[in-house]
């Protein structure tokens, strides 16, 4: 018996047609088995950056994917994290290609990246190329993208791509190949030249619109933009001395024997990586006694060093390690955290999401930084503050009084803005920036983002002194990125000294503490986005046991077991 309620149901034919629901309320019809960028097109989505790839019922895909089923989308586009690294990938193959027509013999590695977009590029086989040269490969680069040339994707068996690789003779690709855990592989053309990417990419070069290459030293930069700016082609800045800290630890790498992820995995294999930890701590504990030299040498009139760098770059382990040596010099350290100087929680600024942002400079108590630094610089005592993160206000620290031979040491994300302290204090500060500038690659054309090595960093020690979840650390990374883009990255170039903090060996030990907390992220959601991409990235990489790092090691600030930990260098 029908009632009011029951809904009225009518026999039809099967639909030839998908839709596709934007965000916005948009719904789009088309045949099935259209790709997804058709819908987009037809969308006019109007988005702050070009649209690349979109998540699919929670799912990210290229434009490519053929639409088989009704989905809900939501547009990708350059200034999201996941939508300027296929950005990225796809501009790096349209460089290989351009550069493989021109120059044959050049074999390009795209060594690391840049402030403000850019990847810092070298060749091998050959010369390194002239700014005439550069010039030929970026016009033929822009050619190629005005003919719209299709980026085609095909699944390959990785017993074929590895003959297919071998014969075009990468190496690098071919070595990589062997710790390929799935029997198949991604591989990518354009104009009849192959490649691998380890991750999704663009459907053809029309979309590759904003780029140039600019002679740098030996190499080269492919500038492009900031998601924060995505269609911003400001110059990219020079940072020569963060080129240089990068260069450094490629020599490193070569001292090691290490040059990509397969040679760290042979080294798990073989049982080398001891040594491989042992020297590169070694070469870390060196760099932290000469930059201990260089302080110590300036002694009188150095009395204030500034230590900044982005999230969990090990800045609070170099400080004590930075301590130590100084100590070996006979110099009294005194070390102050910046955080300490918070205003109370209710009088934090907020940020454009209504937010407390922690780490705009406007949440330091500056007037009372600067006196208090003024008063210790001038041998005065002071009582220090204490921030308690657990109620939001400021309390009493400890009294404090430096001498003629102290050196005060601050950390803080503020050290290399000069906003910090008045000018007419500028000479008596040394300021060092620390980072994780990661070199150790996938292969030439696949590097390994410095902020993913700081992110699996974060990950393992929220989830392991902190209580939170991957996802937990995941949510909120882009919110630390954004400030670190606005609060640090700007001012690098007024650096005095640069410590890379990234180690090796790392990944390796990394990879099964963050595996497990990666896994439990939920499925569908934008935090498991990220986490499947951070698992495919170390499903490249052979683990290693965290009981072999040494026990003052900076990686032992993010898995636990530093002897520096409760280290507190004080007067």
């Amino acid at each position: 018996m029908m009632t009011a309620e029951t809904p009225v149901i009518w026999p039809a034919a099967p639909r030839q047609t998908v839709q596709v629901r934007f965000k916005n309320g948009q719904v789009y019809e088309g045949p099935i088995g259209a790709p997804l960028e058709a819908f987009v097109q037809a969308a006019h989505l109007n988005t702050p950056a070009p649209v690349v790839a979109a998540l699919v019922d929670g799912r990210l895909c290229e434009l490519t994917t053929p639409v088989t089923r009704d989905v809900d989308a939501e547009p990708v586009t350059m200034s999201n994290s996941d939508g300027m690294r296929i950005y990225q990938r796809s501009l790096i193959l349209l460089l290989c290609v351009a550069t493989h027509q021109l120059f044959p013999e050049a074999r390009l590695l795209i060594d690391h990246i840049v402030p403000l977009g850019g990847f810092y590029c070298q060749v091998a086989g050959r010369p390194p190329f002239t700014p005439i040269e550069l010039n030929q490969i970026e016009m033929r680069m822009r050619a190629i993208v005005r003919a719209d040339e299709p980026i085609v994707g095909q699944v390959m068996p990785v017993a074929e791509a590895v003959e297919l690789f071998r014969r075009l003779g990468y190496e690098d690709k071919v070595r990589l190949l062997q710790y390929r855990k799935k029997d198949h592989l991604n591989v990518y053309s354009l104009l009849g030249y192959y490649d691998n990417f380890y991750g999704y990419m663009l459907p053809s070069t029309r979309y590759l619109q904003y780029f140039s290459l600019n002679h740098e030293g030996d190499g080269f930069i492919l500038h492009f933009p900031t998601r924060f700016q995505a269609k911003d082609m400001t110059q990219a800045r020079h940072y020569p001395q963060l080129i240089s800290a990068f260069l450094e630890y490629g020599r490193w790498l070569q001292l090691l024997g290490v040059r990509d992820v397969a040679s760290l995995n042979a080294a798990v294999d073989t049982g080398r990586i001891r040594e491989v930890m042992l020297v590169s701590e070694a070469l870390h504990e060196r760099r932290v006694a000469d930059l201990a030299g260089a302080i110590a040498e300036r002694q009188g009139k150095v009395k204030l060093v500034f230590i900044a760098g982005p999230s969990s770059a090990g800045k609070t382990t170099f400080v004590r390690r930075l301590a130590v040596q100084l100590l070996a010099y006979g110099i009294t350290p005194l070390a102050i955290g910046l955080d300490d100087y918070f205003v109370n929680r209710n009088d934090t600024p907020l940020d454009e999401q209504g937010n407390y942002d922690f780490e705009a400079l406007e949440a330091i108590d500056l007037p009372l930084f600067r006196s208090q630094i003024l008063s210790l610089m001038a041998g005065e005592t002071v009582r220090l503050p204490r921030y308690n993160f657990v109620t939001g206000l400021r309390e009493a620290g400890p009294e404090v009084k430096a001498n003629s031979n102290t050196i005060i040491l601050v950390e803080g994300i503020h050290g290399l803005n000069p906003a910090l302290l008045p000018d007419a204090q500028a000479e008596s500060v040394y300021r060092i920036y620390v980072s994780a500038l990661t070199q150790l690659n996938l292969d030439h054309h696949n590097r390994i983002p410095t902020s993913d090595t700081r992110l699996l960093r974060r990950i393992t020690r929220d989830a392991t002194q902190r209580g939170y979840s991957a996802a937990t650390t995941i949510r909120r990374w882009e919110s630390v990125r954004r400030g670190e883009e606005r609060n640090i990255f700007p001012y690098q170039g007024n650096a005095d000294a640069i410590f890379n903090s990234a180690l090796v060996y790392e990944l390796a030990v990394l990879q099964p503490l963050v595996l497990p907390l990666l896994r439990q992220v939920e499925p569908g959601t934008l935090e498991y986005v990220e986490a499947k991409r951070l698992m495919s990235f170390l499903d490249w990489i052979e683990p290693c046991s965290a009981d072999l790092v040494p026990d003052n090691s900076i990686l032992r600030e993010f898995v636990g077991g530093s002897i520096l930990q409760d280290y507190m260098p004080s007067l």
